[in-house]
């Protein structure tokens, strides 16, 4: 029997269609096949004599008895059993299920990938202000992005990575303001910092970065920015928002720099820390361009165009409540000014203009009110509202031992991300992220990430690399030559079992993407490496009978490939040595 590749499922579903159609000429079904959880239930399942039940009158295990009678010949099954209400279990032969080695070994790095699909998908994620450095809650959704869109591009997307940088607004001012603050008292003029203003040290850095480039030029002195400011009792954020328009006021033009030095050196660290994290942006779309193009006010006056818009107490709110939010939202203030609702409406109408099918938002749990009235809006604007997808990053919590690591961004006492990174490598920040659904909460336990152990998942999954590469090495041969080995010697429980895992990595490329859920890739990789590891302490693969090593190195090899294409997706590297 030839060791060539095999779509066996595809085989299979052939036989059962063509079964099908000896049993019920005309009658259409989906071929579903699944891989049973129990392999004593065979390598294969089929619900196709239940599918036809209802249309043909017929008891499905009667059904399922008529077409394991018509199932053709083949080499590659070896039986065909009923079990329960009328499912039948296929078993497929020996050399079916190592025929997967030489696929892989021929496609190594495009093993598993998709073909090509229709349609452009843009992954949306981070989009954190560029207000402080990132922290760890950041990374996480850094983590899950950035494998998303791996996953999606792996399995057939065209896919655009984008950063949705916040230069406009609110936050933005407070961190000029806090810096100016920092900034003026280097000269002496002291102004009680506000607690609810930006408190970490890169605020005192970028006060002394402007001092050295600038001297005093952006010094007015204390009183005459009280003098026009509401005390901070009893609204801080009246307080804060009185000093940033004062700030304004005394700087005039020169508001500008210190606003736009702020924002550079911000948004520079953001992007040096993720590009370091191996995360990386096809764009990074600025918020202001939508002021400063118009295309916020012709978004709202779109909506308005279309009656959705009504005016109360000055202001202009969106009837939100019309697509299924629970209250009405303002879209532009009494003053004029427009809210963050309004600017992320036009920003996803832009999305459309840019001719993506579907749009992927990656936004942080504490969003989740967002989705109705951001869905209503496209809905309103008879945009394709079921083209938007929105995945919620749950938060993370650091534990070093038993004890939790607080965390506070305008106090500056949070974790940043480069500093988790550097405590314990980008390789345990991307996969420990992963190991929970991103809707989940998350416990990250720093003590375990760095430990070079079995429990370890990170470690587990990259020794299982590095002991092929070690085996390799032991073996001195080529392994290019391992592509043309007979495979037929691979016939114990173990290397049938592990051949057949490696088998279903391109169904769990599809189901993965499907799903938005590049942790069932961590989870999977986890579980190859341990039929892997088991298999390797089980068998010598270097014996002495040559046609058997060589069976054994192709499939170790085989393995190798596989891990390596699991974690490049993952943004793990697959190590040589451990």
């Amino acid at each position: 029997m030839s060791s060539q590749p095999i779509d066996i499922k595809t085989h299979l579903a052939e036989l059962l269609r063509s079964a099908l159609a000896s049993v019920a000429p005309g009658t259409t079904a989906e071929i579903h096949l699944e891989r049973p959880k129990d392999a004593s239930h065979g390598d294969f399942a089929s619900n196709l004599a239940l599918q036809l039940a209802r249309p043909l009158k017929e008891n499905p295990r009667k059904i399922a008895e008529r077409l394991v009678h018509e199932l053709p010949k083949s080499v590659w099954l070896i039986k065909a059993e009923i079990a329960g209400a009328g499912f039948i279990n296929l078993t497929v032969a020996p050399a079916a299920k190592t025929a997967v080695v030489a696929a892989v070994l021929a496609q190594g790095d495009d093993f598993g990938r998709g073909a090509k699909k229709p349609g452009k998908l843009q992954v949306e994620f981070v989009s954190a202000n560029p207000t402080g450095p990132l922290h760890v809650g950041h990374g996480r959704g850094a983590a899950y992005g950035a494998s998303l869109a791996n996953l999606l591009a792996f399995a057939g997307h065209a896919v655009c990575r984008e950063y949705y940088v916040n230069d406009a607004g609110r936050q933005m001012d407070i961190l000029a303001v806090s810096a100016w603050l920092r900034y003026l008292e280097l000269f002496g003029e002291r102004v009680a910092f506000p607690p609810n203003a930006y408190q970490g040290d890169y605020v005192r850095d970028m006060a002394v970065q402007i001092r050295t480039a600038h001297a005093d030029r952006y010094v007015h002195p204390a009183a005459a920015l009280l003098a026009c400011v509401p005390p901070p009792e009893p609204d801080a954020e009246v307080h804060l928002d009185g000093l940033i328009a004062a700030a304004k006021d005394l700087l005039g033009e020169e508001w500008h720099y210190i606003h736009q030095h702020v924002l550079a050196e911000q948004l520079a660290d953001c992007r040096e820390d993720l590009e370091g994290y191996g995360v990386h942006f096809d764009c990074w779309f600025s918020e202001r361009s939508l002021y400063d193009t118009g295309m916020v006010a012709q978004a709202v006056a779109e909506l308005e165009k279309r009656g959705h818009i009504y005016l109360q107490d000055g202001a202009k709110w969106f009837r939100s409540t019309h697509f299924g939010d629970e209250k009405d939202r303002v879209v532009q203030r009494e003053n004029g000014l427009y809210t963050y609702f309004a600017s992320d409406n036009a920003y996803h109408c832009n999305k459309f203009e840019r001719g993506f099918t579907r749009i992927i938002d990656i936004w942080g749990a504490d969003h989740h009110g967002y989705i109705p009235r951001v869905r209503g809006a496209l809905k309103a604007l008879e945009l394709n509202d079921a083209a938007l997808d929105v995945a919620l990053v749950q938060f993370v919590s650091l534990f070093r031992g038993s004890a939790k690591i607080s965390m506070s961004t305008r106090a500056g006492s949070y974790v940043t991300l480069r500093e988790l990174r550097e405590e314990v490598g980008n390789d345990a920040c991307r996969f420990f992220y992963l190991l929970r659904k991103q809707d989940q909460s998350l416990d990250f336990d720093l003590d375990l990430a760095k430990s070079q152990s079995n429990d370890n998942p990170v470690y587990y999954v990259q020794y299982a690399h590095a002991r092929v590469c070690s085996v390799l090495a032991q073996w001195g041969g080529d392994s290019r030559a391992l592509t043309t080995a007979d495979l037929a010697p691979l016939a114990s429980e173990r290397e049938l079992a592990l051949a057949a895992k490696l088998a279903a990595f391109p169904e769990l490329i599809d189901a993965a993407a499907h799903d938005f859920a590049p942790h069932a890739v961590a989870f999977w990789l986890r579980e190859l490496a341990a039929e892997f590891h088991a298999w390797y302490n089980a068998e010598r693969l270097l014996v002495d009978d040559a046609a058997q090593k060589q069976a054994r190195l192709a499939l170790a090899v085989a393995v190798r490939q596989v891990i390596r294409n699991g974690l490049r997706l993952l943004g793990v590297s697959a190590p040589d040595a451990m």
